[in-house]
């Protein structure tokens, strides 16, 4: 599974036969990829026609592309602030509130996250074939869709130090631009022109996998909005800035104290932990069907309706694993 994070033309629509090289050496003699494109065919063929976008098929003779489109930037956080707004709907009818849960198209957000995500991982599982993600910059959808796709293949990527791990990897190393993304919360009046809550929507697909496979993820639902919360406003260094280079010039590891290392203390990891865990070393394939994917209430409705007989409930469940 490989992810872009450049367009596979240079400047100027010309050859880049340096990529060419270089996916031509990943397939051997007669295998076959494929390339997910995160763009719609229109947008990939709008790119090229301004000097990016998408090399001619006769250059990569061995890959076959498929367009996913996933939204990003204002879109995408236009749907968020929809959402947001009619939770926050102080007396709707069942009526009024199931329009405007519609017409703010999250859940469908969450339904092309987890497909495309999906198409990646039967590519790699069922076709036995090479896996490239290609989106607009590689620091988006591109992530989005190579980190589920390693959630739903790899059980190491579902206990709590390989989700961490593969965060660190696909999100902050691979250069996911927090700083610009989330800089204000989506109750905010201003509105910033790079805004979009990419890494919430991975977060709300990593709640429906866990949702359907309440067994098979060692971490519960406190530890996906401890890292929502962190993501938008947090004491830690760990999402700060926009990449690497960023956080080595500001002296991020030097001057900040890690995530990682306040959650993995043993009397806060274990907090974050699925007392039902069990481990599954198989591939977990989600539902996207309409009826499967629901709407994440202990982050958008947290405000909102009360959370003690969840978390009575949850100690419960604990109390009882560990009697048996």
């Amino acid at each position: 599974l490989l992810r872009s994070s450049q367009p596979l033309t240079g400047p100027n629509r010309r050859r880049c036969r340096e990529d060419e090289k270089l996916l031509g050496t990943i397939l051997d003699e007669g295998e076959r990829g494929f390339i997910i494109d995160t763009r719609s065919a229109q947008a990939a063929k709008q790119a090229r026609m301004g000097g990016g976008g998408t090399e001619p098929k006769s250059s990569y003779p061995q890959w076959r592309r498929l367009h996913r489109a996933l939204e990003r930037g204002r879109p995408l956080q236009e749907s968020f602030i929809r959402l947001v707004e009619a939770c926050s709907d102080p007396s709707p009818s069942m009526e009024r509130w199931l329009g405007r849960l519609e017409s703010s198209r999250w859940l469908g957000h969450v339904k092309a996250a987890l497909s495309t995500a999906c198409l990646a991982a039967q590519c790699l599982d069922r076709e036995d074939s090479k896996v490239l993600v290609h989106g607009a910059e590689g620091t988006d959808t591109t992530l989005l869709v190579t980190a589920l796709a390693q959630l739903i293949l790899d059980p190491s990527c579902r206990t709590l130090e390989g989700f961490q791990g593969l965060l660190e990897r696909e999100w902050i190393q691979a250069g996911h631009p927090f700083q610009l993304r989330c800089a204000r919360s989506a109750s905010s009046h201003a509105r910033g022109k790079q805004e979009a809550p990419l890494f919430l929507l991975f977060l709300d697909c990593v709640w429906q996998l866990s949702r359907q496979f309440p067994l098979s993820l060692e971490f519960g639902e406190r530890l996906l909005l401890t890292l929502f919360d962190n993501a938008y406003a947090s004491a830690y260094g760990t999402f700060l800035c926009n990449n690497e280079r960023e956080r080595s010039l500001c002296k991020v590891k030097e001057s900040t104290h890690s995530l990682w290392a306040w959650l993995n203390q043993p009397e806060e990891k274990q907090k974050y932990l699925n007392p039902l865990y069990s481990h599954n070393p198989l591939v977990i394939w989600p539902s996207v069907e309409p009826q499967s994917i629901q709407l994440w209430q202990g982050l958008f409705l947290r405000w909102i309706r009360p959370s003690q007989h969840l978390e009575e409930a949850w100690v419960e469940i604990q109390r009882l694993v560990e009697g048996n």
